[in-house]
This record gives structure tokens, C-alpha cells and sequence, in this order.
């Protein structure tokens, strides 16, 4: 369970339990093996970065996978084994608030001009914030009292202040959003083409599949598949569109909807403009976004939003009425260190150590009150608090299945748009969606027989 303690004001959240009650087990066979049915990968390492031409349309990967049987009629002998991963634990290791007191106030001095400049509703916002703080803080305080509590959180030691050597980590070799770029070259598939694409025992999949297919993995154990030279690991029970936002038919032609819809918009802010780490979209193209035709009746529909106030009217103004979705819930995740300390101080102006979470539901123009009797799903509180560790990479989401499942119905279809990793039971879109996927985020605990 990735919830570890349930209070009123929320929830004290494991994100990394989460990930290793995945099954993350691969099976596969010890070589020599029969040939003729061994899964072999063919990499895409002839495309080049620098050149669309590259792209060929015979370049294929195959998903390994625990299906392949020995050829008894080549008399080969094929031992299978299972390769069990882990998320690395070292990611959720945030021993210390990312800004001390000196730079916070360093932050604060630098920060206050531009503040008091740009911030046109001021009296409304101060207010705002009080209100926030204050939940926030004694919200969190009484959920992070029950896991200092329970052993789930722990002080720091002075012995554990110390600076940990820096872990290596892989580098963008496989920068899948500009894969997605250079894939609009690639050849339109057949309307009758764009199908769902489930991965079966030795799956041949050419990269023109890859780009303009939904991709399932719909068996009970992990499949690995090698792009560029990269090895991402495929959950069981997942599905995936790797594309970005002009390319976002082959998700709409499945004629899906879904019954929850996670949003996590690049929303455009000074430090991404700065480091350039990933695009962004304005509000025009966030809005374009075609949820009418990915919800189902009632859908919940979720959205991450930084602390910028105009990002949060925008999405409360303008964004969900486009939509028509009505506002139910306002929550927050609130960052801590493993000794439940803020990653960043409360009051900061410089970086909040929280986010926001807008939830509505999709309005239905006819209301059929016979429809679902039988399901009983709970009405979503506000104020909610969704205190977790974060993962030291970037924008690497806290899970909400969990948090999510007394409020949406056992069966329901589940979505997230910009996503970053795939979950079992959901469906993930966006130009990075197998980022948080690559094997060396992972590492391999043991190979039994």
C-alpha cells in the first residue's frame, strides 16, 4: 500500500512502495537457447538524432517477454529464469530541505520587488495564502507526527547530514520528445492501421508503430522493450501513446473514454524558460486539449497546478468551463524530507514546498438519476492533503490510485495526459511517457530459476 496513514485532514503517501508493489518481474531464459523462439532485441541505435531520413520503416524492437517456449524439435534446452527489479531507493532519499534559512531569505529579499509588482490582486492573494498556510500547516503536521509516530518517517541523525556522492544516472541519450518530432516525417499509417497495439510473445514492432499506436501490455508480467539503445520496462496491465499534443488521434480513434483523467501541463513559468528542460504550452493549447471526447459521463478530471495564481484562475476561469467541468475539490500535496521536515520553508515567495490539485466533474446535460444506482461512490472533500517524499527527479508525480479509489467506481478507465511512467490499470500520453520507465532507474535485485 503506497497510503500509510489515512487521517481527516489526508493522506501520508509511500510513492516509492507504490512502484515496487508493481510486479517489475521479467522472465527470461539463460543462453544457449533454441534460436529459433529466443527473443532477440534489434535496436534503433541507426537512427541518428540529426537526421529525419534516418527513420526508417525496417528498424523494429521486439518485447521480451515470459511467454517463450523451448523448441523441443531443435532439442534445445531452455532454462527460465525471473529478473526482479526495484525502483532505486537512493531517488526518495531527501534528507534535507532543498533551501535553507540563508537562501530563503536571500530568495526573499530578491524575490519581494517583483512580488509586490506583479501580483495585481494582492490583497486577495495574501489572503489566499493565509488560508492555505494555514491548512497546510497543521494538516501536515498531524500527518507527519503519525509517521514519526509509526517509524515510516525518522529525525535526521547527525551522522546522516552529510552530502551523499551524486548517483549517475542515464543521461537523455533517447530524448523522446524529440523522437516524437521527428516522427511526424514518418509515413501516415492506414486509418484502418490505427489500431490498439497489444504486445504478444516476441511482438516485431516497427517505430512507425511505436509513434502512432496505442501500445498495451496487457499480460500479468513486465515486458522490456529497447529504443535507441535504451531499455524502458513495461508494467503489466499498462498502455501507452508515445506522441505529443499535434499527434493525439491514435488515442481518440481507440473511441475510449475514461472515467478518470490525471492532467500534468507544462505550464510555463521563468525557470523553465531559463534551463530549458522541457517545452511548454500556453493556455490556447492547454485548452485545446480534447477532454470532451476522453471523459466519460461524471468523469473526474484532475489537474496539477503550480502555485502561480494565474495558472489557478486560469484552470478555475477558463479552463474547466471550456471543458464543462465543474469545480469540486481543491487539494494539495505537500513535499517533506524523510524526517518530515518542508523541502521548502512554508512562507517562501521563492519555491512553495507544496502544489495544487484541482478536481471537477464533468457536467452531463441530461441528468439520468436511475444510471449506476448500484455504485456507490463517495462525495470528493476539499482541503484534502496528499503529504509525501518527493522523488528527486524532476516532476515525477506522487501516485493517486490509491487516494483516488473510494471516489471513482472499481471498474473505472483511468488516464493521464503529460505523463511521465506508466501505472497498471491506466492508460499514459504524452512525449515522455516512458521516461521514468528507463532500466537504470531500476535496479536488479536477483535472477532465481
Amino acid at each position: 500500500m503506497s497510503v500509510v496513514h489515512q487521517l481527516s485532514p489526508g493522506w501520508l503517501l509511500d510513492h516509492l512502495s507504490f512502484i515496487n508493489k508493481i510486479n517489475y518481474h521479467l522472465h527470461q531464459q539463460h543462453k544457449p537457447c533454441c534460436s529459433k523462439n529466443e527473443p532477440t532485441f534489434v535496436h534503433f541505435d541507426s537512427l541518428q538524432m540529426d537526421s529525419v531520413s534516418s527513420f526508417g520503416t525496417s528498424a523494429t524492437f521486439i518485447a521480451s517477454d515470459s511467454t517463450t517456449k523451448p523448441d523441443n524439435d531443435a532439442g534445445g534446452n531452455c532454462e527460465m529464469f525471473v529478473q526482479k527489479y526495484v525502483f532505486r531507493p537512493e531517488l526518495f532519499d531527501v534528507t534535507k530541505p532543498y533551501i535553507t534559512p540563508a537562501i530563503h531569505k536571500e530568495c526573499q529579499q530578491r524575490n519581494e520587488k517583483e512580488d509586490l509588482m506583479n501580483d495585481v490582486k494582492k490583497e486577495n492573494f495574501i489572503s489566499t495564502i493565509g488560508k492555505i498556510r494555514g491548512l497546510i500547516l497543521d494538516g501536515s503536521s498531524q500527518l507527519i507526527q503519525e509517521g514519526l509516530k509509526s517509524g515510516f518517517l525518522h529525525p535526521l541523525l547527525e551522522k546522516q547530514d552529510k552530502c551523499s556522492e551524486p548517483m549517475t544516472l542515464p543521461l537523455d541519450t533517447c530524448n523522446l520528445a524529440e523522437l516524437c518530432e521527428m516522427a511526424k516525417h514518418l509515413p501516415s499509417l492506414n486509418e484502418v492501421e490505427l489500431q490498439t497495439l497489444q504486445l504478444m510473445e516476441d511482438d516485431m514492432v516497427t517505430e512507425q508503430d511505436l509513434f502512432s499506436r496505442v501500445v498495451e501490455n496487457n499480460s500479468s508480467f513486465t515486458k522490456m522493450i529497447t529504443l535507441m539503445g535504451q531499455k524502458y520496462l513495461l508494467p503489466p496491465q499498462s498502455s501507452f501513446l508515445l506522441s505529443d499534443i499535434s499527434c493525439m488521434h491514435p488515442l481518440l480513434n481507440c473511441r475510449q473514454t475514461y472515467d478518470v483523467i490525471v492532467i500534468d501541463p507544462p505550464w510555463q513559468n521563468k525557470s523553465v524558460k531559463r534551463s530549458n528542460r522541457y517545452s511548454y504550452l500556453s493556455p490556447l493549447q492547454i485548452k485545446q486539449i480534447p477532454i470532451p471526447k476522453l471523459a466519460a459521463p461524471n468523469c473526474l478530471v484532475i489537474t496539477w497546478v503550480t502555485n502561480r495564481q494565474k495558472h489557478l484562475r486560469f484552470v478555475k476561469e477558463e479552463l474547466y468551463p471550456s471543458w464543462s467541468v465543474e469545480i469540486v475539490a481543491e487539494w494539495h500535496w505537500v513535499k517533506i524530507t524523510n524526517s518530515g521536515e518542508f523541502v521548502f520553508p512554508l512562507d517562501s515567495p521563492h519555491k512553495k514546498p507544496y502544489e495544487g490539485l484541482i478536481l471537477g466533474r464533468v457536467r452531463e446535460e441530461i441528468t439520468l438519476p436511475l444510471r449506476n444506482a448500484d455504485v456507490k461512490m463517495l462525495p470528493i472533500p476539499d482541503h484534502k492533503l496528499i503529504v509525501s517524499v518527493p522523488c528527486t527527479l524532476h516532476s515525477h508525480k506522487p501516485p493517486l490510485a490509491e487516494v483516488l479509489k473510494d471516489y471513482i467506481k472499481p471498474d473505472g478507465k483511468c488516464l493521464e495526459l503529460f505523463a511521465r511512467n506508466l501505472q497498471p490499470g491506466w492508460t499514459s500520453w504524452g512525449n515522455e511517457v516512458l521516461k521514468f520507465q528507463h532500466v537504470d532507474y531500476f535496479i536488479a535485485l536477483d535472477s532465481r530459476s
